[in-house]
């Protein structure tokens, strides 16, 4: 083949590969097919305003059917609400003894640059809080009466455990939470019974945390539910389910619900029954503040302006008998962190398939804030240069490889223009012949000079999975959430709101092509020129760290190319 159109096709794939991965993300894992009689979408129904026994739901299939008869129980209850703490270190949960049910949990966040805390639990209407207890019935999702019962509270000596238990002639439950050694909050259910009913599961999420608007349209902020079970790791996005999600338990080791910072997992401590995974669409208003969440209609029945609503997913496990136990996890996706603990969380962390190489390179980001200099902005120019250090040697080749051909660029045009005549017969058709002999000659000329004509793409070959890679870093590395670099840029993770970063990028692109050789016919490097302008745009919606890594690595270029020029004005003169 011709060896610009060579170039040029590389170059165009290059470009197209970059900004396919970038807009179009690999296909999510399509979903467990949910079952048919939970095909209708749940719905989450108000809490009511007082305990009340609701009517036997209608049976469906793997759900045990509703009791007929239930014993009467010696009253236990509390005569008004209150709220219960619960601390570990400087991790603070609050519980309301109102249904026993998780209102706060303030976690350890270095990247909030206020408080240095987050709070994890979502704030909400229209449906109730963590650990609550719901049933998933033919149309919906239904809350328990427990959910409105007082509960009498039993508060631990150490701080870090609380039971409460309820109980009427019509109703009963007890419930235990405490802090683990982990900093895992550990769930105890046991002994639910509602007269009328046999069935109840304890509701997990929605969500977690309290994103922005703005953050719940971002593109880079992923809600999927996610879960391992017989082995196996598996993802549910929010965004494209629209029916309940059934997941059996004899093989669940953890069922969560997170997004692309932060997760909310649950480990059972005793066998479960099943895990359902119900998508709710969420209304939040553009000052933040506590979201409404709506049952998702039917693919067929969904409107244009439902289809733009954000969603989110509201986990269910029912218990394997009447008792349940349970060790959440609440907080950032730290690697480390999650890396550390047997249940293999950190596959919850969005490396993708260049896990092996994103992997190293937070490793070494760590290493370069914790010991070198405390700023990631300044931690990526580092990384920058030691990866154009190990870079150097193919860097150093493919100049020199380019240089030649450069020095050949007028041998290589004059054996064109001989045969450019004969490149078509009369009729306009292609003379194969006549280019294969012209390919041939042009190739001789590199071969007698030994240089390579692909060798100036293979840097730009190995730079492409660093890029990515980087990209998969910046885009899910909790740590460079709000972390700040210098002046405006007070965010790594997100965009150049003011686009200057990424225009003074592309300037010194234009200068690195300008300063480079220029091999290959005019159309090529008219190829070449173009392509500062495409990365510009390319660059504008990314992260800044990842933009500031591409200005780094293009001002040592524009270096190594100066000593390179100057050496050859040297050796001319």
């Amino acid at each position: 083949m011709e060896t610009r159109r060579l170039l040029l096709a590389f170059v165009l794939s290059l470009a197209v590969i970059a900004i396919w991965y970038t807009l179009f993300p690999p296909a999510k894992p399509k979903p467990p097919e949910p079952p048919a009689a939970q095909s209708r979408q749940a719905a989450p129904a108000p809490a009511p305003e007082a305990p009340s026994v609701p009517p036997a739901a209608a049976a469906v299939p793997g759900q045990p059917a509703p009791a007929t008869a239930v014993a009467a129980a010696p009253p236990v209850a509390a005569a008004a609400e209150e709220k219960v703490t619960l601390q570990s270190g400087r991790t603070v949960a609050v519980f309301t003894n109102r249904g026993a049910q998780l209102l706060s949990l303030m976690a350890p966040e270095k990247s909030d640059p206020k408080s240095g805390v987050l709070e994890l639990v979502r704030q909400r209407t229209g449906l109730d809080y963590p650990y609550s207890l719901y049933s998933l019935a033919a149309d919906g999702l239904q809350p328990s009466p427990l959910n409105q019962a007082l509960f009498r509270t039993e508060r631990g000596t150490d701080g870090r455990s609380v039971t409460f238990r309820y109980s009427d002639p019509l109703m009963a439950a007890e419930k235990t939470f405490r802090f683990d050694d982990r900093g895992f909050l550990v769930a105890d259910v046991r002994d639910v019974r509602v007269s009328g009913r046999a069935d109840w599961g304890l509701l997990i999420g929605p969500g977690v945390r309290n994103p922005s608007a703005e953050e719940m349209k971002s593109r880079y902020e992923h809600r999927r539910a996610v879960y391992k079970a017989g082995g196996d790791y598996e993802t549910v996005d929010a965004g494209s389910t629209f029916d309940p999600v059934d997941i059996p338990g004899r093989s669940l080791a953890w069922v969560g619900i997170g997004d692309t910072y932060y997760l909310s997992a649950v480990v059972p401590q005793v066998a479960v029954d099943r895990a359902i995974l119900v998508p709710l669409m969420v209304e939040i208003g553009d000052k933040g503040g506590a979201a409404k969440f709506l049952p998702v209609p039917g693919k067929d029945r969904i409107s244009s302006d439902e289809k733009k609503l954000p969603r989110e997913f509201v986990a269910i496990l029912r218990p394997a008998g009447n008792h349940m136990a349970l060790a959440s996890y609440w907080g950032a996706k730290d690697y480390n962190r999650l890396k550390a603990l047997p249940y293999g969380l950190d596959e919850t962390i969005e490396l993708g398939t260049l896990k092996p190489l994103v992997v190293p390179l937070l490793i070494a980001l760590h290493w370069i804030h914790d010991n070198i200099v405390a700023n990631y902005g300044w931690a990526i120019v580092l990384l920058t240069i030691l990866i154009k250090l190990v870079l150097l040697p193919l860097t150093h080749r493919s100049t020199m490889s380019m240089r030649k051909m450069q020095d050949l660029n007028p041998k290589v045009q004059a054996v064109r223009d001989r045969y450019r005549q004969k490149l078509r017969d009369k009729a306009g058709k292609p003379n194969l012949e006549a280019q294969r002999k012209m390919n041939e000659e042009v190739m001789g000329i590199y071969k007698e000079a030994g240089v390579n004509p692909a060798g100036g793409c293979l840097p730009l070959l190995i730079q492409m999975p660093i890029l990515f890679a980087f990209y998969r870093l910046l885009s899910t590395a909790v740590d460079l959430r709000h972390a700040p670099w210098l002046l405006w840029i007070q965010d790594l993770s997100a965009y150049d709101h003011y686009y200057v970063l990424p225009i003074i990028m592309g300037v010194t692109q234009l200068i690195q092509v300008r300063m480079g050789p220029q091999a290959g016919d005019p159309m090529q490097r008219r190829m070449f020129q173009i392509m500062p302008v495409a990365m510009t745009f390319f660059f504008l919606g990314v992260p800044s760290g990842l933009v500031l890594y591409w200005l780094t690595n293009n001002v040592l270029t524009i270096i190594q190319l100066q000593v390179y020029n100057t050496l050859r004005k040297r050796e001319a003169a």
